[in-house]
């Protein structure tokens, strides 16, 4: 309990420090941008934004997921990590689309290039978010959130988002120098790809999260050593079936065992509690769920 107490802790901190990092950030590049007349880094800027709702988001996930299994939900509330997960896909979705409105529409208008400053903004941030990318994404794995894993992400779209920024900018400017017109556009251009970029991550993290909220169940490699385990229990026969089904962080198993049909019902639910117990010892277990089968020589030669 302690163990899982101080998962969530450690996950929590990281959705604060993502939401005030955010905010700084996405402050710093707006007015970045809006000084340094840089179209691409108000993009930039608003992804940012977005970003902190997504950490808010996972913020309350988390709190919601560490809340123990109760009478309505008797599996837990686990499965509250996968859905702040596709909240924030969504959201990645919907900033990635009104980036890409937004660079469009500047193709239509006279542009000037940007300013220096812009360039220096774009530089500190992709070294913050690369910084809390790795940070969120090791610690994600090592407590298995999906959620926190998912808002790594977004920190990871962050830094591409600003290096496309950082690559327009400093084409723009050049052509400013340069006095190379076509070149200015190369700003807007880089909102452009920024967008796309997004779209695409959003669909990614969204898809697999939506995978794991809909029971899914762990494939066949993933459960050899459930498997090994459970044979290994003293009075089972046979293993007839297991199901492990992902629930945020951790995994519910149903399983059917076969033992000896002539023991007694106290005998046969000793094994089924004794199942369970080796099960739950490994981490990533919370609950099992064991059903006693009688064991047929006549089933097991067909």
């Amino acid at each position: 309990m302690a163990q899982n107490q101080d998962r969530f802790k450690q996950g929590e901190t990281a959705a604060i420090v993502g939401i005030v990092g955010n905010i700084l950030l996405a402050i710093l590049k707006w007015w970045a941008g809006t000084v340094g007349n840089s179209r691409a880094l108000i993009a930039d800027a608003v992804h940012s934004a977005s970003d902190v709702a997504g950490s808010f988001a996972v913020y309350i996930g988390l709190r919601a997921a560490k809340q123990p299994p109760d009478k309505d939900h008797p599996y837990g509330h686990g499965k509250a990590e996968s859905i702040a997960a596709i909240i924030v896909a969504v959201l990645l979705f919907l900033v990635g689309f009104e980036i890409g409105k937004s660079s469009i529409e500047s193709f239509f208008h006279p542009l000037q290039p940007p300013k220096m400053v812009a360039i220096y903004v774009v530089i500190f941030s992709i070294i913050v978010k690369e910084v809390m990318f790795q940070y969120k994404y090791r610690l994600g794995k090592r407590i298995h959130s999906d959620a926190l894993i998912v808002n790594a992400y977004e920190h990871r779209s962050d830094v591409f988002s600003s290096i496309a920024a950082l690559i327009g900018i400093g084409a723009a400017i050049l052509g400013g120098a340069l006095d190379i017109e076509w070149l200015v556009y190369a700003d807007p251009v880089a909102g452009l790809f920024v967008a796309v970029f997004i779209l695409k991550m959003a669909w990614t993290l969204g898809s697999d999260s939506i995978h794991t909220t809909l029971d899914h169940v762990l494939h066949e490699e993933d459960t050899l050593e459930f498997k090994k385990i459970v044979k290994n229990v003293p009075g089972v026969l046979k293993l007839d079936q297991l199901h492990a089904r992902e629930h945020g962080h951790y995994v519910i198993v149903d399983i059917k065992v076969s033992v000896d049909p002539h023991i007694t019902v106290e005998e046969g639910h000793r094994v089924g509690k004794n199942v369970k117990k080796a099960l739950v010892e490994l981490d990533q277990i919370q609950n099992v769920f064991v059903h006693i089968n009688p064991y047929n020589e006549e089933d097991e030669e067909i």
